[in-house]
């Protein structure tokens, strides 16, 4: 009688302008209603369950779509600027994730007041018996919770943090309780003897440069995101029969912000076009996956379409647009490396957040859909770092001028005669080129962190780009002597050497490609053919070049025809 009262009421009404809060609330009511009803007579309430189901699938139906709208409007007018954060920011210090520190019943919704391990075992008719209302918990708490989560960059912070930008001659920023005793900020505990005021500021100095060393690289956009997800799993929490469908538009919030990285700071079809594996065969499958299931990629509806593609059209969203704000195109800024940086890493650490979720996704998903579940993790939040090789080859291979090293390496005279002392003047451009990319690098590292997997991404992109040019400026020489591969030889160990100087990669990326191709010439008939048919990571030029330059001086007309047939029956099968 009583589930069919509220049914009446339930299904009677219109939820689906509700705020998000009064849909949760009106659910954790309900929610509370049905374990009085399990706990009173043992009722399942299989009524209640299935008027909830139905009104919260509807309701969350037109809730995520608006919430898609919104994250594309957030993502078009990112400027891609670092949300200031502490270092020790966790997705568990905001309002939308404090459900999950409780340790109650999951049916239920949180209130303020962690539930103690007795309490957690009482049932709600034990824990009200001497009076209160279970139904008034979540109301009386629900304005009571701070967050504390922004770092003091014009924002309110803790006293300690906010110090550290400031004057270190006056004790005057320094609250009492610091003055008195040094708190650890991670556990709160204060030692037990007094610092010196000199110690604590010398605390302060290093805790601030720790804050920039670790602080979690993230924009507004990105910790918008992550509430929606902690709404999206309070819901969840609150109605397990709709976990499926609210995973996977969770699923999507992750898509549309990796789609939107990719298109805005990582498509570059010239490159993609080089064949030099840049995106993992995995990270294209879930970019053409992500394309076809949620962008839609038509700008007005086709009149003469089906329903079913009206509705299907319903589901999708439109490909977002860079912020014009966002200048990629300028040498100075190292071609937006500083947003490329914010974008793609924000895009790590929200996989890492997904990752941090997945043991409370995976307990509420129905056996079934579990398949679901694994293959997104694996297929998707998985390849977020795999982003970063399309994502910073771009500014690779515009940071350093490539084409003015062939131009020089073009006048070099390769057929001398004597042994060369001096390495060639192309080296020291190149070397220059390396030199003022660091610098560049220095700078952008001034305003964002540059995290040390992407400031290695990089060098390697450079080295591997710059050994291929020479490669191919080798690959170019027309004549060519014994001197003269010795004289090639000479200029690469100069590059190695100081190369080695301005970066901490080793090995060198492609440093074999170079040295390999320039000693191949030494190579008699029957070794060159062998080698010809073992190093297919050569193009047909390159090959067809080194045989032609031996030709006179180890190689004969014949054996010459021989080689190029050899390198002819490589190239065939890529046709």
């Amino acid at each position: 009688d009583v589930q069919l009262k509220v049914k009446t009421y339930l299904l009677g009404t219109d939820l689906s302008n509700f705020k998000y809060d009064d849909f949760i609330f009106v659910l954790d009511v309900i929610s509370r209603l049905m374990q009085v009803g399990e706990e009173f007579c043992g009722s399942k309430s299989e009524v209640l369950q299935e008027s909830i189901r139905k009104q919260s699938v509807n309701y969350f139906k037109t809730y995520h779509r608006t919430r898609l709208e919104e994250l594309r409007m957030f993502l078009e007018n990112e400027t891609w600027e670092l949300c200031p954060v502490k270092s020790s920011f966790n997705i568990l210090q905001l309002h939308e994730f404090k459900f999950m520190e409780q340790s109650r019943s999951p049916s239920v919704s949180p209130s303020k007041q962690p539930a103690s391990a007795i309490s957690a075992t009482l049932t709600l008719f034990e824990q009200y018996c001497n009076g209160g209302n279970p139904f008034e918990i979540q109301a009386d708490n629900k304005d009571d919770e701070t967050e504390d989560v922004l770092a003091s960059n014009g924002y309110e912070s803790d006293e300690q943090e906010k110090g550290a930008y400031q004057e270190y001659d006056s004790d005057s920023d320094v609250p009492e309780e610091l003055k008195r005793d040094y708190v650890d900020e991670q556990t709160g505990d204060a030692p037990i003897k007094s610092v010196s005021r000199e110690t604590l500021r010398s605390r302060k100095r290093s805790d601030y440069n720790l804050n920039k060393v670790n602080a979690p690289i993230l924009t507004n956009t990105t910790l918008n995101v992550i509430r929606l997800v902690g709404k999206y799993m309070q819901m969840m929490n609150i109605l397990k029969p709709i976990a499926f469908d609210v995973i996977h538009f969770m699923s999507q919030l992750f898509d549309y912000y990796l789609y939107a990285v990719y298109t805005f700071f990582g498509r570059n079809d010239t490159f993609e076009l080089t064949g030099l594996g840049l995106s993992s065969s995995r990270l294209r499958t879930t970019l053409n996956r992500i394309q076809e299931s949620l962008i839609d990629l038509e700008v007005s509806a086709d009149p003469s379409g089906t329903l079913t593609a009206a509705e299907e059209r319903k589901e999708k969203v439109p490909s977002p647009h860079l912020s014009h704000l966002v200048v990629l195109t300028s040498g100075n800024s190292l071609y937006g490396l500083a947003e490329r940086v914010v974008a793609t890493e924000s895009l790590v650490f929200l996989a890492e957040q997904f990752e941090f979720l997945q043991p409370h996704l995976d307990a509420v998903m129905p056996a079934a859909k579990k398949p679901f579940l694994q293959q997104f993790y694996s297929q998707t939040v998985s390849t977020a770092s795999e982003l970063r090789k399309p994502v910073y080859w771009i500014v690779a291979a515009k940071a350093i001028d490539y084409e003015q090293m062939l131009l020089l390496m073009a006048n070099v005279k390769w057929d001398v005669k004597e042994i060369m002392s001096q390495h060639n003047v192309y080296v020291d451009a190149l070397l220059k080129e390396f030199e003022e990319f660091n610098r560049r690098l220095n700078e952008v590292s001034k305003r964002v962190r540059i995290p040390l997997p992407v400031s290695n991404i990089l060098w390697e992109h450079c080295i591997r780009l710059a050994n291929r040019t020479l490669v191919e400026g080798y690959a170019n020489v027309k004549k060519c002597s014994n001197e003269g591969r010795a004289l090639m030889q000479l200029d690469f160990q100069q590059f190695l050497m100081k190369l080695e100087k301005l970066t901490d990669i080793r090995p060198i990326p492609d440093k074999e490609f170079v040295e390999t191709y320039i000693k191949a010439y030494y190579l008699t008939e029957n070794d060159m053919e062998r080698w010809i048919k073992e190093h297919r990571e050569y193009s047909t030029k390159q090959l067809t070049n080194l045989v032609n330059v031996c030709l006179g001086s180890h190689i004969n007309k014949k054996a010459r025809q021989k080689l190029l047939a050899a390198i002819d029956d490589i190239d065939r099968p890529k046709r």
